[in-house]
């Protein structure tokens, strides 16, 4: 018994026992059985453990403490063994509870995760009440844990503020903080990780309605779609056209209100994205094939429609046309079949005069339109109908004459021999009448008609007054433009992007696709730029073409632009040849019902850069003297500018044998072609006398940093292929240029010379023109180059310093620096530009540089400033 109960209590203690105190009990009987008990195991404990038999309370004290033993034991100790039990198994039973709730959150999480996400939105929803429901008493179930445990916090806290406190409460406390704590993190992990499953879950949901919506309205558009292509154009009367009319308008009504819905559907894509839905991109695509297919449907419908419109207009010409042309032949007849006898005779002529006012009671009713409307806009067809209409005018005429003379009283006076009797000049005279007005109003409409179909509107008699004018001439720009945004609209959607298209695909050669950047360029680019701010604000213009100056020069550097399109002009031109045939351009033609290929519609950025400045200088032939006349014409020369910048940059790409990042030299300002005499000031009388007589034919390229002269060679390739190209000679760099404007001899000549007078270069410019201008511009990169290198004085008050050091490379040598405050810094061995300081030695030619932003330059000042100072 008593080896179980020792077995016990070492299974159960938490640590080694060391040592068993028995206190022998006060009774005789248990104090003797006791004893023989302990004999007869006392070998077995001391094989074990140390066990020592105390025979009285008091022989305990001398082992424990009596702080440390109850009173029933002899000691001082408040303690009741019963409350620890209470609270040891509240401890234990909350840890437990802890432990089940961990499991339950685990299996909970294994639930969700391996859930399988179903293809009904009904199951999905259910899934979604489910997990909700599930999660709710599960968050039900942690609080009432963790309710429990902070009751249980407060008890301990509670306990241990008492002052007879019947034992350290500190181990308990922290036992049932760590519980809490635990409950907390799986609480916040729970929490975390359902929150993604059900936003997952939930978009999920919204993708497949919208899923469900998408397939929805790409069988109603696809349906549409259907029934425009097979809605026939081929109608021959006029009531099949209007049959077709109104069958057009009930489609385009349908069709309308289903685009209607496809934007509200787009719409609700686009907020989908903004939520940041995890299938963003498969939305996107969903959208971006709604909008195409809407695009697609609408041209096609208004090109239908506008196919019915002109057919309907163009039978409606032709049946006026029959009827026109039945009157002319009736009215011709009626003349021919007027006797001229009868006519001769006062009630002869009334008859046929009312004859003719009769006929004409049913002309046709365009005649009742002036004559330079119907001109303008009939002109080939009523030709015939106004011929007719000035005959009878004319016969008209005659015949009042001929019943007026009837009528006139007889005169008692001598016949006139110098007037001969003219009854019959007007029925036979072909220049009788009004023939000559007719002829010569017929030659001004004409001309201008002929003169620009878009200026329609402009007085046939000159009288109009400059305002007008300006505003006919802002109408013509601003129709211009749209139908530019219109046509590279065609362009983007029609070719580029049906590269996209799946269903063509098959078509589309695969390098083809990798290219399409270099086929179209920055046109996308160009596009936007056009449709949202430049069309805008030209209309914004129309009612004051004043501002139209301002525009331009506000938008100037957006023009930019089309230099990197003209650039690449070439290479989609090279590209277009190659692929020129590829039965997807085919296609795509056929689809825009083009006549004219893609390589037409890729010329009309060039085209239209061109138009600009016509345009503008048609406003500023109005606009003289008035409002906005100085922003035009600074419009104009902004044009102009663009233009000789888009020529230039297109020589530089022919540039061939240069080593460096072309780029880098800055933006083209100037090329052509001079005469160049090159001398050196190291170099052998012998090619300095060769220099001076035989000049060298260059092609001058000026940038912002530098100048290139290159030999231009012959044209190489075949028809439109043949292009010219430039072999780089010799780079400049404006750090180290300075120029002599005039020269005796010639008043063409200019004079280059680099590196202080180094390397010379006599220029001959082709005109002094020229010569001027390529001055103006070098001046001004100089004075900027000068403003750029003051700073790197540092005294801007002192314009020449003197300081002397010693330069141990090589060898000692005592050079003297001077430093010019001027275009440049002039020294002997070291010079200065904008990127570093160059230095070289005496007696070599290749120098090397020090970046003024690095390490070695900083020393390098410091010893400079050192040795001033010592001298």
């Amino acid at each position: 018994m008593t080896d179980t109960l020792f077995l016990l209590i070492k299974a159960s203690f938490p640590g080694n026992l060391h040592l068993v105190l028995v206190l022998r009990p006060t009774s005789f009987f248990h104090r003797t059985v006791t004893d023989i008990g302990f004999r007869f195991s006392q070998d077995d404990f001391m094989l074990k453990m140390p066990v020592v038999m105390l025979s009285s309370v008091t022989d305990l004290l001398r082992y424990i403490d009596e702080n440390q033993l109850t009173s029933e034991f002899g000691g001082t100790l408040d303690y009741c063994h019963s409350d620890w039990i209470l609270l040891r198994t509240a401890i234990e039973s909350f840890a437990v509870t802890v432990k089940d709730i961990a499991q339950m959150l685990q299996s909970f999480g294994t639930e969700l995760a391996e859930t399988e996400l179903p293809d009904e939105g009904k199951i999905i929803e259910n899934l979604l009440e489910t997990h909700t429901e599930k999660y709710r008493k599960l968050k039900d179930a942690i609080r009432s844990v963790s309710k429990e445990g902070r009751n249980l916090l407060s008890s301990l806290e509670t306990t241990g503020k008492q002052d007879d406190a019947q034992w350290d409460i500190k181990l308990d406390w922290e036992t049932v903080e760590r519980l809490l704590a635990q409950l907390r993190d799986m609480e916040s992990a729970f929490d975390g990780f359902f929150e993604k499953h059900h936003l997952k879950l939930h978009q999920y949901l919204q993708l497949l309605r919208y899923e469900q919506s998408f397939s929805e309205m790409d069988l109603c558009l696809e349906h549409l779609m259907n029934q425009e292509k097979e809605f026939s154009t081929k109608v021959s009367t006029l009531a099949q056209t209007e049959q077709a009319l109104t069958r057009m308008d009930s489609l385009e009504s349908n069709a309308q209100e289903v685009m209607s819905r496809a934007q509200i559907l787009i719409l609700h894509g686009h907020q989908l994205s903004a939520g940041h839905h995890y299938a963003m991109a498969l939305i996107m695509q969903r959208c971006n094939e709604l909008r195409h297919r809407c695009d697609t449907l609408s041209t096609a419908l208004q090109s239908k429609h506008s196919i019915f419109l002109q057919t309907h207009q163009l039978l409606l010409c032709l049946g006026q046309v029959r009827r026109v042309q039945t009157w002319c032949d009736e009215g011709a007849y009626m003349l021919a079949n007027q006797l001229v006898d009868k006519s001769q005779s006062k009630e002869g002529a009334q008859a046929a005069l009312r004859d003719i006012e009769r006929f004409l009671e049913g002309a046709p009713p365009n005649l009742n339109s002036g004559p330079d409307i119907l001109t303008i806009e009939y002109e080939a067809v009523l030709t015939p109908q106004l011929q007719v209409s000035q005959m009878i005018q004319n016969r008209q005429a005659c015949l009042r004459k001929l019943a007026d003379k009837h009528v006139r009283p007889i005169q008692l006076v001598a016949p006139r021999p110098e007037n001969p009797p003219r009854s019959k000049s007007p029925l036979f005279s072909p220049k009788h009448g009004n023939t000559d007005h007719l002829r010569c109003f017929q030659i001004e409409v004409i001309h201008d008609f002929q003169e620009s179909r878009s200026c329609v509107a402009y007085s046939v008699d000159g009288d109009d007054s400059p305002d007008l004018l300006k505003r006919h001439v802002m109408r013509e720009l601003i129709e211009t433009e749209r139908i530019y945004v219109e046509e590279l609209l065609a362009v983007l959607l029609g070719y580029r992007a049906e590269m996209d298209n799946p269903t063509l695909s098959g078509l589309l050669p695969p390098i083809l696709h990798s290219k399409r950047d270099v086929l179209f360029g920055n046109m996308p680019e160009i596009y936007n730029f056009h449709s949202r701010v430049f069309l805008q604000e030209l209309e914004g213009c129309l009612e004051a073409p004043e501002r139209v100056g301002a525009c331009f020069l506000q938008r100037k550097e957006s023009f930019q632009m089309y230099e990197c399109y003209c650039q690449n002009k070439p290479r989609s031109e090279s590209l277009w040849r190659q692929f020129s045939d590829c039965s997807f351009f085919q296609e795509c033609q056929k689809k825009l019902e083009h006549k004219l290929g893609l390589d037409s519609y890729l010329l009309k950025p060039i085209q239209r850069l061109t138009k600009y400045q016509l345009l503008i200088k048609e406003l500023l032939k109005y606009s003289s003297d008035c409002e906005g006349t100085s922003e035009l014409q600074g419009a104009l020369t902004a044009m102009l500018d663009l233009l000789k910048s888009v020529n230039d940059s297109m020589h530089q790409i022919s540039i061939t044998g240069y080593e460096g990042d072309i780029c880098e030299l800055g933006r083209v300002l100037m090329q052509g072609s001079f005469s160049v005499w090159m001398s050196h000031k190291r170099g052998p009388t012998r090619m300095k006398e060769l220099a001076r007589f035989k000049p060298m034919q260059r092609h001058l390229f000026l940038y912002e940093r530098a100048l290139l002269l290159c030999k231009r060679r012959e044209e190489h390739g075949d028809g439109i292929d043949k292009t010219p190209s430039y072999s780089f000679k010799h780079c400049l760099k404006m750090t180290a240029v300075g120029i002599t404007e005039n020269i005796k001899g010639d008043v063409r000549k200019f004079e280059i010379w680099y590196s202080g007078r180094e390397e010379v270069y006599v220029v001959q410019a082709p005109s002094v023109e020229v010569k001027m201008a390529w001055l103006n511009e070098l001046r001004k990169i100089l004075t900027h180059q000068q403003k750029l290198l003051r700073g790197l004085v540092y005294s801007k008050k002192t314009f020449l310093i003197f300081f002397s050091v010693f330069l141990f490379l090589k060898s000692s040598v005592c050079v003297c620096v001077r430093v010019w405050r001027g275009y440049f810094i002039y020294c002997f061995h070291f010079s200065f530009t904008v990127s570093g300081m160059f230095i070289c030695l005496a007696g070599e030619n290749s120098p090397f540089v020090l970046p003024y932003q690095s390490s070695i330059f900083r020393t390098f000042l410091k010893w400079v400033q050192t040795s001033v100072n010592m001298c």
